[in-house]
């Protein structure tokens, strides 16, 4: 639904010396994503016209200067049999695709809106990877009423901390400021990061779970029949839900876990996902066995021996694992509200005085959650602190972001409120029949938290 225009080829143009041949070498943190799925992401922009594109050709062009290595390719090492690398070479660049929307009957309201839609009407925003070790590439597509700039991300290359690095560094180029407050350049030396052999070895094995995506193909039809919603946890709401956990807590005569923004609203959006998937025997989740798994990003720059500075260009990531039984999780109010912020806590308090052990127990963590099944597991992309609304290219801010990539994952994307003011925004890809049931789940909980 989306006519290619044009694609071209847009090299990194360096800001002063000419950029060189770089190898640079994958770590143990980048090897984990090696057969992860693509990150897709899309801004619509209400304001922009076609006018604006070369504009944002140029500047990307100028952040590939800083962000070189982004402009090359993922590759098996030369002489090794499973160790890569991004190599680039003067004159590599991005593809940059220039698209039209074909469906004149869906315009820009119709896709960036929060309620549910379908997953099939915002894939062509995103581009495809070239063939050849592409970890970038970008398109901006014209819709009636505005404009819309999807990127593809190859994981292995980078984390969302350099992802948002690098996008505010292109925005500010393309909104043509001046020398104050320009982002920082990215810190390219890999180096940094200690080797941990054993853990990079296991992650270049075949992967973990035969039910993981490849990566590299184009979503498949069960994909994209599925459905994207939007859903907000505004301020006043998060504190209800942390009121809510410590009076359960005191009532219990427990500690309370620890009680956050962003843990309030993982723990509610957790207890609605369970209830909301039925087991695979079609019975409803509160009368499941087993149990369910929540996997959050935990960012490790300040946390690594020597600390990696927060301009790194790579991955520093690990997965902090929270797991509880299934009808626990599912149960309704209060109840599986409580389970689930508190299993999210204590596995945060766990990254945060993990020891240098956390790391040898970390395979073990992550083979236990992807056994479990996908049904059973939910998974988090994005953070409010990425402040992806502020990406403003020099026509304003984004009426919404969505990263469909989701709908491929199974995880629930994460950013800030567009609205400001400390809530927390929530994607979420599901069927028809299970997006129902979490809006039925969703809207109830939020009822009940009114009361």
């Amino acid at each position: 639904m989306a006519r290619v225009l044009r694609a071209s080829h847009v090299a990194a143009l360096p800001a002063g010396a000419a950029l060189h041949e770089l190898s640079l070498p994958l770590t143990y943190l980048d090897a984990v994503w090696l057969h992860a799925p693509l990150v897709e992401g899309v801004f619509f922009y209400p304001d922009a016209t076609s006018d604006v594109l070369s504009n944002l050709t140029d500047s990307l062009s100028n952040a590939l200067g800083a962000f070189y290595p982004l402009a090359g390719r993922l590759r098996l090492t030369p002489g090794t049999h499973n160790r890569y690398e991004l190599h680039y070479q003067p004159g590599d660049g991005v593809t940059f695709t220039v698209a039209e929307y074909d469906n004149h009957h869906v315009g820009f309201e119709e896709l960036a809106t929060d309620g549910p839609t379908e997953v099939a009407k915002i894939v062509p925003l995103v581009p495809p990877l070239p063939e050849g070790g592409a970890v970038l590439a970008v398109q901006a597509t014209v819709l009636r009423g505005g404009l819309a700039i999807g990127v593809t991300v190859h994981h292995a290359a980078y984390d969302g901390v350099s992802s948002t690095h690098f996008l505010r560094t292109w925005a500010w180029a393309a909104a043509a400021c001046s020398g104050a407050g320009a982002p920082e350049p990215p810190f390219v030396d890999r180096s940094i990061i200690r080797a941990r052999d054993d853990l990079y070895d296991a992650f270049t094995a075949p992967r973990l779970s035969s039910n993981d995506d490849d990566g590299g193909k184009p979503p498949d039809s069960p994909v994209v029949q599925q459905l994207l919603a939007t859903f907000t946890l505004s301020t006043e709401y998060l504190q209800s839900i942390k009121e809510a956990v410590a009076g359960e807590a005191e009532r219990l005569g427990v500690p309370p876990p620890r009680a956050t923004s962003i843990i309030a609203a993982f723990g509610f959006i957790w207890q609605c996902y369970v209830r909301a998937k039925p087991g695979t025997d079609g019975k409803a989740a509160s009368s499941c066995g087993g149990r369910a798994y929540f996997l959050l990003p935990a960012d490790h720059r300040t946390r690594l021996e020597p600390p990696v500075p927060d301009e790194y260009l790579g991955n520093c990531l690990s997965p902090c694992i929270a797991s509880a039984p299934r009808r626990d999780v599912a149960a309704a109010g209060v109840d599986g509200l409580f389970t689930a912020c508190a299993a999210i806590a204590t596995a945060i308090d766990g990254v945060v005085r993990g020891g240098p052990g956390y790391w040898d127990r970390w395979m073990d963590w992550i083979s236990g959650a992807y056994s479990a099944g996908d049904d059973l597991s939910l998974t988090v992309a994005g953070s409010p602190r990425f402040r992806v609304y502020d990406t403003d290219f020099g026509f304003g801010r984004p009426a919404k972001v969505d990263v469909v990539s989701v709908a491929r994952t199974g995880a629930m994307s994460v950013a800030e409120a567009r609205s400001g003011g400390g809530g927390v925004e929530v994607g979420i890809s599901l069927s028809a029949g299970a997006m129902e049931r979490f809006n039925d789940c969703f809207a109830d909980a939020i009822a009940w938290l009114s009361w």
